[in-house]
C-alpha cells in the first residue's frame, strides 16, 4: 500500500506494479489473473539484454504515477529434484550466472574482476509472504544467456549456485532496469522443464503457464495490500 497525500489528507491506494515477461504467451498466462489499473503487464524479450532495455524503457516513460514494484515472471528451468515441473519459485536472489570470465581455474564473476554486481536481492519480508501465500519455494533464480542443454552444465551450475532453484533468460537483466530506478524488484518462475538435457518431450509449458496464473492470482492480493517499507 502506497501513502500519499491530496488536498492536506492522508489518502492510500494500491501500488502501481509492472510485471515483464518476456514473451506474449507468458504476459497472456499471467493477465489473466489480474485486474485494476494497478498492473501493467509487458512481454520485454527474450535475454537480458533485451529484458533490461524493454523494462528500463517502460520505467522512464512512466508520467504522473511511477511504479512501485517490478515483477521479472514467466516459465522456467527447475533445478532437480527441489523444483519439479509444474512448481512455482520465487527468487530471494536473482543472480546472474555467466556474467564473468573462464580461467584456467575456472569461472569468475563479473565482481571477483572488479566490475559490477551478480545479484540482486528482492525484499525479503515480501518473498516471504508471496511464498507463503503461492507455495513457492524461495532460493536463487539464476539468469543465463545460453540455457543449459547438459547434465555437465546443470552439474557446475548447482556447484557455483548451491542455492539455485531455476534458471531462465531475463530476471537479471529486468532487475537492473528496476535498481537503476531505484524500484524494488522481485522474479516468480513456474518451471516447465528440468534443467539439464534437453528433452522436449519432458517439457510441460502448458502446466507451466497455469501454475503460471494460478500462482499470480494468489499473489495479487498480497501485493495489492503491500507497503513499500
Amino acid at each position: 500500500m502506497v501513502l500519499q497525500v491530496q488536498e492536506g489528507l492522508l489518502t492510500t491506494s494500491s501500488p502501481r506494479i509492472l510485471v515483464a515477461t518476456a514473451v506474449p504467451v507468458e504476459r497472456d498466462a499471467v493477465a489473466q489473473a489480474l485486474t485494476g489499473p494497478m498492473w501493467d503487464v509487458l512481454a520485454v524479450g527474450v535475454g537480458p539484454a533485451a529484458a533490461a532495455a524493454a523494462t528500463a524503457t517502460a520505467l522512464a516513460g512512466t508520467r504522473g504515477t511511477p511504479y512501485d514494484l517490478v515483477v521479472s515472471a514467466g516459465i522456467g528451468g527447475g533445478f532437480q529434484p527441489e523444483a519439479p515441473v509444474g512448481s512455482l519459485v520465487i527468487a530471494d536472489e536473482i543472480t546472474v550466472a555467466d556474467l564473468g570470465a573462464e580461467t584456467a581455474d575456472g569461472f569468475l564473476p563479473v565482481t571477483e574482476l572488479g566490475f559490477g554486481t551478480v545479484t540482486h536481492r528482492p525484499p525479503a519480508a515480501l518473498v516471504r509472504a508471496l511464498a507463503t501465500a503461492t507455495g513457492a519455494r524461495a532460493g536463487t533464480v539464476l539468469t543465463v544467456s545460453t540455457v543449459t542443454g547438459t547434465a555437465a552444465r546443470a552439474t557446475e551450475l548447482r556447484a557455483r549456485h548451491p542455492r539455485a532453484l531455476a534458471e531462465a533468460m531475463e530476471g537479471f537483466g529486468v532487475a537492473e532496469a528496476a535498481v537503476a530506478h531505484g524500484i524494488p524488484v522481485l522474479e516468480l518462475r513456474a518451471v516447465s522443464n528440468p534443467v539439464g538435457p534437453r528433452d522436449r518431450a519432458a517439457w510441460r509449458i502448458g502446466d507451466a503457464l497455469a501454475a503460471l496464473t494460478e500462482g499470480f492470482g494468489k499473489c495479487a492480493p498480497v501485493l495489492e495490500s503491500w507497503e513499500q517499507v
